[in-house]
């Protein structure tokens, strides 16, 4: 989780979220994605709680999870496709968002060409299970190994849809709004949005309307390992500090 390439996997995990109507018409019904202050506060917010559900300590880590189950429980969405009204913490999205951000951060780490064995992503799937935990769904709701996190995705596949109304905030996200003094970072985030699309597997990437043959699996893959390659070529001082593990 420590490594830089894994941004690519959070966004790629946003992208997974983006399929499964209610989770994205929930986001879409209480954020203001399009301004970019109230934008840049919610990536903000939501990287601390990345960084603290994976580093903090176990006080931390419940104190985060208390505010984000109370936020799910306050907050909520009405479903167009029936009238009905429902609060973000309805499992079935929950654990759509969850099985989206492990299996997008465990699929760019191997691409990446990190050193992950079998057992290790296995281990990897089975420690999310504290993460669900931390957001209120039971451990033994999701997954415990790739096989089972593999069958839960494909299980869902015929439930998800790119809902109208998303269309456009997606589109906006290859141009992104960010604030003033963040700017010169903008040319950057339409290659990493390119990247982090073309790294969905083939089958989200139809449901966006875009390509999706071996050739981009291959582009992508090959991206992704030169990336990490380049990075661990940059000296340590001129990157963020990573927490220890």
């Amino acid at each position: 989780m420590g490594e830089p390439i894994l941004l690519v996997g959070g966004f790629r995990a946003l992208l997974m979220q983006g399929l499964h109507p209610r989770a994205m018409r929930g986001v879409l019904q209480n954020s203001a994605l399009m301004d970019p202050d109230e934008a840049w506060a919610r990536f903000r917010r939501t990287s601390e709680f990345v960084r603290v559900r994976t580093y903090g300590t176990l006080a931390e880590v419940e104190r985060a999870g208390r505010r984000v189950r109370r936020i799910h429980a306050t907050l909520s969405a009405v479903d167009p496709d029936t009238g009905e009204r429902y609060h973000l913490d309805e499992p079935d999205a929950l654990r759509w968002v969850h099985l989206g951000e492990v299996d997008s951060y465990l699929s760019v780490a191997r691409r990446a060409g990190l050193p992950i064995t079998d057992a290790d992503a296995d281990r990897f799937v089975a420690e999310w299970r504290r993460a669900a935990e931390v957001v209120g769904l039971a451990p033994e709701s999701v997954p415990g190994s790739v096989a089972q996190l593999r069958a839960s995705i494909e299980a869902e596949r015929p439930r998800l849809r790119l809902v109208p109304e998303a269309t456009h905030p997606l589109l906006q996200s290859l141009n992104a709004p960010l604030p003033a003094r963040l700017a010169p970072f903008r040319p950057a985030l339409p290659a990493l949005t390119l990247l982090a699309f073309a790294s969905l597997p083939r089958w989200a990437r139809r449901l966006y309307g875009l390509p999706a043959s071996p050739l981009g699996d291959l582009w992508a893959t090959a991206t992704l390992r030169t990336l990490q390659t380049g990075i661990h070529l940059v000296p340590s001082r001129f990157l963020p500090a990573r927490a220890a593990t």
